[in-house]
């Protein structure tokens, strides 16, 4: 190749390398029309091949953009998935004319300029968004297993070890009752009590009631989870009738005395315990639904009488406290509260009586005494609460008696703010010294700690009590004369 001079001294002289220079120039910027440079040359080595002099011609040898090319190449897509059957046919006799030649429309100086010209010509970005979205590809198919559960390919075993798993597996196609006796037995087997439920609830949509108990009686586990979730739901109609199947007569007076629960009505309430009374229930059984009856019957007409003088407002207790619910369907123990509170001193003889309560449901003396004493105690009537304590023998002398521990009298009654001579007094009646004292000490009785003290002969304890005590109080002068005291022989 022959250079001129003046090219080779440019060839020479010229370099890629910049010298270093103290110019604030950016190296970016210089990189970047360096870059500029080396495509503008590139464009004009393609601009010398001019695109508008070059006639563009198809595979077929047809000019493109021509009419015949433009109806061959429509043909062409049409025909283009017969062509395809065709191929597979002909698989043998395969020939290289056959092939469909593809046409391009893109032009090497348009992809560089970035730019689309006149006609069909685009650049690669606008064919790119241009072409559909399609894929030629064959689609991969799903592994086999995830078309199971659809498929109904599970056994009994692999279903319930899918139920156990939380995963969802339909259970409609086990149609026999082979079939679905044999889930059963395998989620029994299982011993997951959430399996086992929910195929006894498949078995009891897709089975007989008849045939359903007679295949539950002779599987027991099966039978217990069945009759624990018909209680739960609720469905008393189809407990009663499986108690009936399997003869279990008290379960099934139970079952039937259960749904007084969903009665409001009171009177209504009533007459259904009236019609359980008769029911074969146990002996015990039987007395409480009798005192339930009784128990019921007697609140209704406390609450009707109640209801009427505290509307009038000429009772006093109804005027000062007024009730603040009804007595209906209250327990035995909160209607004994009630009639302490508010009918503690009627007669025996009327229905309201706390007497009258004890005597008929045959209330133990604790329980009464512990009622009465919360009651009374709560309305700070003290002379009731020395009554209820209080007791004559044959001579005519009184004694204070407490069934429940004297104890837990002195406990309730600071509970409801007694006054400390009321306490002392009940403190006093502690056998156990050691726990007298605690509650002395507890509840700053301090003379029953000094007259307890004194009485042990505990000149220590005296002593460390007197710290406790105010300077200058009654107490602390009663504690100084029992230590100056000649006639006390202390233990220590």
């Amino acid at each position: 190749m022959n250079r001129t001079k003046g090219d080779e001294e440019e060839y020479w002289n010229s370099s890629k390398f910049k010298a270093f220079t103290f110019d604030d120039e950016d190296d970016e910027l210089s990189q970047l029309k360096e870059s500029k440079r080396a495509v503008n040359s590139l464009r004009d080595f393609v601009d010398d091949d001019d695109d508008d002099d070059l006639e563009r011609v198809s595979w077929s040898g047809e000019p493109v953009g021509s009419i015949s090319w433009s109806i061959k190449e429509t043909a062409g897509n049409s025909g283009s998935s017969h062509e395809g059957r065709e191929q597979l046919k002909n698989r043998n006799s395969f020939s290289y004319a056959q092939l469909p030649k593809p046409t391009s429309t893109y032009s090497l100086s348009s992809f560089f300029r970035g730019r689309t010209r006149p006609g069909s010509f685009q650049s690669l970005s606008d064919a790119l968004s241009d072409t559909p979205a399609k894929s030629y590809a064959p689609e991969l198919g799903r592994p086999k297993g995830e078309y199971r559960d659809y498929s109904n390919e599970w056994s009994p075993s692999d279903t319930v070890r899918r139920l156990r798993k939380g995963k969802v597996c339909s259970l409609e196609r086990f149609r026999s009752l082979q079939d679905k006796l044999q889930l059963l037995e395998e989620a029994v087997s299982m011993h997951d009590g959430n399996v086992i439920t929910a195929v006894l609830i498949f078995l009891k949509r897709t089975l007989s009631k008849e045939i359903l108990f007679r295949e539950l009686e002779v599987r027991q586990i099966a039978l217990r989870h069945f009759i624990h979730f018909l209680k739960e739901i609720g469905d008393q109609k189809l407990l009663l009738d499986l108690f009936k199947f399997l003869d279990r007569t008290e379960e099934l007076a139970l079952s039937h005395y259960r749904e007084h629960l969903n009665i409001q009505d009171p009177e209504k309430r009533k007459e259904f315990l009236k019609t359980c009374i008769g029911l074969p229930f146990s002996a015990e059984d039987s007395a409480h639904i009798q005192d339930h009856y009784t128990l019921l019957e007697r609140q209704i007409i406390i609450e009707a009488n109640d209801r009427h003088l505290e509307s009038a407002g000429q009772t006093e207790i109804f005027r000062k406290h007024p009730r603040k619910a009804s007595i209906l369907n209250m327990p035995l123990v909160t209607t004994l509260f009630y009639s302490c509170f508010y009918h503690y001193m009627e007669a025996e003889g009327t229905f309201s009586s706390p007497i009258n309560l004890k005597k008929t449901f045959k209330i133990p003396d604790k329980q009464y005494v512990l009622t009465a004493l919360a009651a009374r105690a709560k309305l700070r009537a003290w002379h009731d609460v020395d009554a209820l304590f209080t007791t004559k023998n044959w001579l005519g002398y009184t004694k204070k008696r407490a069934p429940i521990g004297f104890h837990r009298v002195v406990e309730i009654l600071h509970k409801n703010s007694a006054p400390v001579q009321i306490l002392q007094e009940y403190v006093n009646l502690v056998e156990d010294v050691d726990t007298k004292l605690n509650l002395a000490t507890k509840f700053k009785c301090h003379d029953v700690v000094i007259d307890t003290c004194r009485d042990l002969k505990d000149r220590q304890q005296l002593l460390a009590y007197r710290s406790k005590v105010d300077k200058g109080s009654a107490e602390e002068e009663k504690i100084d004369t029992i230590l100056s005291s000649s006639q006390i022989r202390w233990k220590n």
